[in-house]
């Protein structure tokens, strides 16, 4: 479509305009002056006001942990809803989010009873782990490489091992103490209260990587939209796209997990706007949903910290809160685009 070719403009003007409003507004109000200083300070290393400071290490980081948060799991959306040729899916349905939040869980709930302490990064490590426990047990429980229903066996026990987890959840949410469970509880409904420099590099770096490497497969991808036998027929290697494309998704969002918790319904709706938009192109769709995925997620975010100022919103509640009517009206109305 031509109107596709301006889609990029929209988004990215949208998303700079985003960005303008998140980093201006939250629980104080910072001027261009004290933003300007801000990033002085980060380059420079002269002396910052507080504000200032507010800005360089706090509300910048977030910003940039936010549009990175959001176009992984639009990504991981996009991959997902080709991989299974279902517009209702979404990146966390082979366990990835579900396994991350029982690490995180376990970690809460144990980490001081066992006296482990690893510092700022075993939250986030035991995220990753769980998230990749419970993707490895889909695959090796589904046979998903071993029989042409495969997609079908993978959904299903993707299903299954995301109430095994979501259980195990709820019974140390059961066992844990008070701030232990409220911890749990935070976790589990999102945040990015707790971005830095850090997590941004490292959110940013696995984004990056795996944006490349998606984009070595839509050709491949394109072709499976039209049934595994047709894809064949071109040349497409189905078991080992399978494999590599579930690969990056698990990378993609259990990094950006680990570090912000479990944010549901981005990567459910994206793809679908998306499509609405410009078409079925896994190309136009990966590329503009890292920016559509930026947007909503940055949105959120300050939708999260204006509603309760100096208070904060989980920012799962708010993407819930967003992404459920949306759900239901393209659901009701039949504008699953696929």
């Amino acid at each position: 479509m031509k109107k596709a070719k301006f889609i990029p403009l929209i988004l990215g003007f949208i998303l700079l305009l985003t960005v303008y409003l998140s980093l201006r507004y939250g629980a104080i109000k910072l001027s261009w002056e004290e933003i300007s200083g801000g990033i002085r300070s980060l380059f420079s290393g002269e002396q910052a006001t507080l504000n200032e400071r507010i800005f360089a290490e706090l509300r910048l980081p977030r910003v940039l942990l936010c549009i990175l948060t959001g176009a992984a799991l639009a990504v991981g959306g996009v991959l997902m809803q080709a991989l299974f040729r279902n517009p209702i899916v979404e990146p966390g349905l082979v366990g990835t989010s579900s396994g991350a939040a029982f690490g995180a869980s376990l970690y809460f709930v144990l980490g001081a009873v066992l006296h482990f302490d690893g510092g700022e990064w075993t939250l986030p490590i035991a995220a990753c782990v769980g998230g990749i426990v419970a993707t490895w047990l889909v695959f090796m429980l589904s046979g998903s490489f071993r029989s042409r229903s495969s997609i079908v066996g993978l959904l299903l026990t993707g299903i299954a091992i995301n109430a095994l987890f979501l259980s195990g959840i709820g019974f140390l949410s059961y066992i844990a103490r008070d701030p232990q469970a409220r911890s749990i509880t935070f976790w589990n409904l999102g945040t990015i209260s707790g971005a830095n420099w850090h997590s941004v590099l490292i959110v940013g770096a696995s984004t990056l990587l795996c944006v490349l490497l998606a984009l070595r497969y839509t050709k491949s991808l394109n072709a499976l939209m039209m049934g595994e036998d047709e894809a064949r027929l071109v040349g497409v290697n189905i078991k080992r796209l399978k494999l590599e494309v579930l690969t990056i998704n698990v990378i993609i969002v259990s990094v950006a997990t680990a570090f912000t918790g479990v944010i549901s319904f981005v990567g459910l709706i994206v793809p679908h706007i998306l499509r609405m938009m410009g078409g079925s192109d896994n190309r136009y769709l990966l590329l503009n949903g890292i920016l559509m995925g930026g947007i909503v997620l940055t949105l959120a975010d300050l939708v999260a910290r204006m509603t309760l100022r100096p208070a904060e919103l989980p920012i799962g509640i708010v993407t819930s809160v967003v992404g459920v009517p949306v759900f239901i009206f393209l659901l009701r109305k039949g504008k699953f685009y696929f």
